[in-house]
Order: structure tokens, then C-alpha cells, then sequence
């Protein structure tokens, strides 16, 4: 895994065979921050980095120069590996928060620009995140919800959905809150 863009660029971050997580592809990646950085000032960008993983978003965000940005991920190892690459890169602008993400949203009281989630694709309950973001109103007017999801997913019939992407087998949904 490495950062694609910024002050980070090319930086290679190691991950071990067995890790818990399925990172965001190096493509796919590139292909969504692209897309990102067309409408946002990353410098005046607050980021959530829901189902963090390995935290490959989130040091993106961080690369790129956002304000703040909040990671959430409830497995351990993840979080520890997380917050050691945080300290080795020097990515002060990163908060890791070790909870579970529905938990999270429900009880978060700060508003976001941009809110990144790549749960699991065989979560069950996939098809609640962006109802519960908008209902519990923790995205900025005109942010975005960008949600990674496997082929299955469709979210064609959410008024707030823009904008859909497909990388391979790698699918993003963006949400808007107009």
C-alpha cells in the first residue's frame, strides 16, 4: 500500500498477508481522490474515515493537507497499526478513534465536509449508512458521503446520491448534502 498524492507521496506503507482488512486499491484510490480534489480545498476539509482499516484513506486525507481528520475502526490490530504508521509518517492532523462505526454516528456531535466509509462488503447493514449520516446530520452543506461497496449494492433510488464508480470490482456510491 502506498500514498498516492501530496506531501506523503510515494510513501509505502507495509501491510502483513494475515491484516484484517481489505485496503482501498492503489487505482481506485487515485481515481476517487481525483474526483475529490476537483471539489474540495483539502486545506479547509474536515474528513471521517468510517471502517478505517488500515487507514489508508485517512493518511491520504492527511497527505493532501486536511484540517482534521477522524478515523473510526473497532478492530484492535487495526487501530494499533493505524496509530503507530500515524506516529512513523508524522500525521499529526489524524485522530484515531477505536469504536464501532454505527455506535459512532449516532453519538457524534461534529459535522464533516467529507465522510469516507469502506465497510466491509458483506456487512448486512451496509444500506443504513447513508440514511443514518444524513438523519443524524453530521455532514456539512454541499459534503460529501462517499461510500465504498462491493457490485451487489445499488443506491440509485437515495435523493441525495450524485454520483456512482466503478474501478473493478470496486464500487463508490457519492452522496451529497445539497
Amino acid at each position: 500500500m502506498r500514498i498516492i498524492s501530496g506531501t506523503h507521496k510515494g510513501r509505502h506503507i507495509p501491510i502483513l498477508k494475515n491484516f484484517p482488512s481489505r485496503p482501498t486499491t492503489d487505482f481506485a484510490k487515485e481515481n476517487i481522490f481525483n474526483i475529490i480534489s476537483n471539489h474540495f480545498n483539502f486545506e479547509d476539509t474536515a474528513a471521517l474515515d468510517l471502517f478505517s482499516g488500515t487507514g489508508s484513506i485517512s493518511y491520504e486525507f492527511s497527505s493532501r493537507g486536511c484540517r482534521e481528520i477522524i478515523s473510526v475502526e473497532k478492530d484492535f490490530r487495526s487501530v494499533k497499526f493505524i496509530n503507530k504508521t500515524i506516529h512513523d509518517a508524522g500525521l499529526d492532523n489524524i485522530r484515531v478513534v477505536k469504536y464501532d462505526v454505527f455506535k459512532f454516528i449516532e453519538k457524534c456531535t461534529q459535522t464533516f465536509d467529507i465522510i469516507f466509509a469502506d465497510p466491509p462488503y458483506d456487512l448486512n447493514n451496509i444500506s443504513f449508512i447513508p440514511e443514518l449520516v444524513f438523519e443524524r446530520k453530521i455532514l456539512n452543506k454541499n459534503g460529501w458521503l462517499i461510500l465504498e461497496h462491493g457490485k451487489n449494492q445499488q443506491f440509485n433510488d437515495n435523493q441525495h446520491l450524485i454520483n456512482t464508480r466503478s474501478y473493478g470490482s470496486i464500487n463508490f456510491s457519492i452522496f451529497e448534502n445539497k
